[in-house]
């Protein structure tokens, strides 16, 4: 199984490169593979196909979306890097889901958030926009705090954020498991 840990934010200065980092290296020595993918390596128009995603079969107008779309297509799962901007979902991540159909389709998704209050409104409505893709979305989901994960030195994950993330893991995999059975 191949999982995306899909890093969300494309702003300057963005934190969450080192968030996407520290989950890639969580990840090291699990019977799944993990890697990086990040949004900004695709440099996505804004909802340039002149044809619906979910009618497109695949077939967009855009190389930049053929490409993002050809990548997605090879993962199983996907662990969501996701800053909350005011209160709700980063405009590229969303961008990023919205430009492709099919591909998401019945794959499963866990949520790493960041934000002033962990991120966990920005998380609430990306389980409602995934849902629209029959996604499988995992219940755990790690909140991290501006205030208390990050600081002068960076993020710094306090020591029980390495637990979390293993059981968010475990409950990702299970559920990508069950997702490729539905897409057979």
């Amino acid at each position: 199984m191949k999982i995306g840990i899909v890093l969300g934010s494309t702003r300057p200065g963005r934190l969450g490169t080192a968030v996407a980092e520290w989950v890639a290296k969580q990840a090291v020595g699990r019977d799944t593979d993990y890697e990086i993918v990040d949004v900004a390596d695709f440099d996505l128009d804004l909802l340039d196909d002149p044809v619906v995603p979910g009618a497109a079969n695949r077939q967009y107008a855009s190389d930049k979306t053929r490409r993002w779309g050809a990548r997605i297509d090879e993962l199983d799962g996907f662990v969501w890097v996701t800053p909350e901007y005011n209160h709700g979902v980063p405009a590229a991540l969303k961008n990023a889901f919205d430009v492709l159909g099919p591909e998401w389709q019945k794959k499963a998704i866990a949520f790493v958030a960041y934000g002033a209050d962990g991120g966990v409104r920005a998380v609430e409505q990306w389980r409602t926009v995934v849902a629209n893709m029959s996604m499988l979305d995992a219940r755990t989901q790690l909140s991290l705090s501006l205030f208390t994960d990050f600081g002068e030195h960076g993020f710094v994950p306090s020591e029980r954020r390495d637990g979390e993330l293993g059981g968010l893991f475990d409950e990702l995999e299970e559920l990508a498991g069950l997702a490729e059975q539905l897409r057979r």
